[in-house]
């Protein structure tokens, strides 16, 4: 029995194209649905629970500008997420899609090989130019690569 694979449109704006072929979209949830493919999986990046969709979601309680209030929970999300983006549409979103979607970003990137201390880099230029806004959102990132 063979997985289908569904992918993002890799020209799509929010897109992040991985090193390894995965593909995962980006999103600030103030702003429109696109009027595109919808997602197979979404990681919700909030401070309160998100609103309901149609399809398969997962919460990581994230208040804004802040860091996850659970790590082991967020580690365990972030790789649920990398894993499903190598056969299904993964959507990564916060509020504005820039500080906590990019900080989950960036673990993915490290997850996908980027080395941890260069994975800021790789979303500000992949993704984002102002993405993973503060410092402690930066910090996360690399120390996601060290354990």
């Amino acid at each position: 029995m063979s997985v289908m694979t569904r992918k993002w449109d890799a020209t799509m704006a929010g897109v992040l194209n991985l090193p390894s072929g995965r593909v995962v979209r980006g999103r600030g949830l103030r702003r429109p649905m696109p009027e595109s493919t919808m997602p197979d999986f979404g990681l919700y990046l909030l401070g309160k629970p998100p609103a309901d969709v149609r399809w398969d979601t997962r919460w990581l309680r994230w208040p804004d500008f802040r860091l996850p209030a659970d790590e082991a929970d967020a580690r365990d999300a972030l790789r649920e997420a990398w894993t499903r983006a190598g056969y299904e549409r993964v959507e990564i979103a916060c509020d504005g899609g820039r500080g906590r979607t990019g900080t989950a970003l960036g673990c993915l990137a490290v997850l996908d090989g980027v080395p941890a201390r260069e994975a800021v880099t790789f979303v500000r230029k992949h993704y984002h130019p102002r993405a993973i806004e503060t410092p402690w959102q930066r910090r996360f990132v690399v120390r996601f690569g060290e354990e």
